[in-house]
């Protein structure tokens, strides 16, 4: 957490709040969570708009740099008024014309921010990699790329070189909306199959957007309140509750390193 649809929920709230806004001045009060760059170079920046890619939240700048957050667990990016007490967590603050504050938290300290310059992004290791977005590639080109893997379908969701922007929330709930068994192989699934899993897929994530994300414990947009979203699992995080398709008790298990929930009876295992 926070997954795709949170940190595009942010993005696009943040977008709201500070486009158009130069960066006054500067706190970097945990030097550690900062992985690239120098935050010395933002003072005098107007962010120009604000975007995600993955699970990265992107502060566009006027001289086409840009300063980003990934937000890991429980990381939050949000905008303080002026003279609001800020969290006890407070890693980054940067002050905005006006008086007002973006304010990085993260009471883990696992999330971090980064600065880059002018093209300077596209030379990240872990950037470069990404793979293609969920909600911008063709659920067909999507099905065929996981289908050349001899590889687990969840490990492939959740694989950010694959797929950008999935965690295990929104794996386990298009898993269970494809009837398709978490420790299945990919390229065993029919083809048909897969199609679905990446229709269900963008589905669920577009209806996750619309709710505001999912809070499970820290999440908050950048107006401070909680998604809705977790209202509507079906299975993430419902161990032993009846499954709403066929009324079997839910089970989890270990699947690619994550607690991995689903129906045995609705979904089907995938071997070869």
């Amino acid at each position: 957490m926070p997954e795709l649809p949170e940190v595009e929920t942010i993005a696009r709230g943040l977008h709201v709040l500070i486009q158009g806004r130069s960066i006054a001045d500067v706190s970097l009060l945990t030097p550690s969570i900062l992985r690239a760059g120098a935050t010395q170079v933002l003072p005098g920046r107007t962010v120009t708009h604000v975007s995600r890619r993955a699970k990265l939240l992107r502060l566009h700048l006027d001289n086409g740099g840009l300063l980003i957050f990934h937000l890991k667990m429980t990381g939050r990016v949000w905008v303080a008024g002026p003279g609001l007490p800020l969290p006890k967590h407070t890693h980054l603050v940067c002050g905005l014309d006006g008086g007002d504050r973006l304010v990085f938290e993260d009471t883990r300290r696992f999330g971090y921010c980064a600065v880059f310059g002018p093209g300077e992004i596209d030379q990240w290791d872990f950037f470069r990699n990404l793979g293609p977005e969920p909600l911008d590639a063709c659920a067909g080109d999507l099905a065929r790329r996981i289908g050349a893997r001899r590889a687990g379908v969840k490990a492939l969701l959740l694989n950010q070189t694959v797929l950008a922007g999935i965690g295990n929330i929104y794996a386990d709930e298009s898993l269970f909306a494809a009837r398709i068994h978490p420790a299945s192989i990919a390229s065993a699934i029919p083809e048909a199959r897969r199609l679905i899993l990446f229709e269900e897929l963008r589905r669920i994530l577009l209806e996750a957007i619309a709710a505001g994300g999912s809070t499970i414990s820290d999440y908050r947009n950048a107006y401070g309140k909680s998604g809705i979203f977790q209202d509507s699992f079906q299975v993430y995080g419902k161990k032993g509750e009846p499954c709403p398709a066929c009324g079997r008790a839910l089970r989890a298990e270990q699947v690619a390193g994550r607690t991995s929930t689903h129906c045995p009876g609705c979904q089907r295992k995938y071997l070869d």
